[in-house]
């Protein structure tokens, strides 16, 4: 099995609660959070970019 190189997002603080982020050689897209990352969910590139467009979208909606 690949051992996977985790990045943590740039968005994290050193003290918080970190988003981690790995490219799977498959193809999918893996995140997990620092603080219990036995739990990883699992998508594909395209499907992470719709999420944080719409959460992106949803901001800018609110701060009009």
């Amino acid at each position: 099995m690949t051992e996977l190189t985790w990045q943590k997002s740039t968005y994290s603080q050193e003290a918080s609660s970190c988003v981690n982020i790995v490219a799977a050689p498959d193809g999918t897209t893996h995140l997990r959070e620092s603080d219990d990352p036995e739990v990883v969910l699992t998508t594909s590139p395209s499907q992470l970019s719709a999420l944080i467009r719409a959460v992106k979208d949803a901001s800018r909606e609110r701060s009009l």
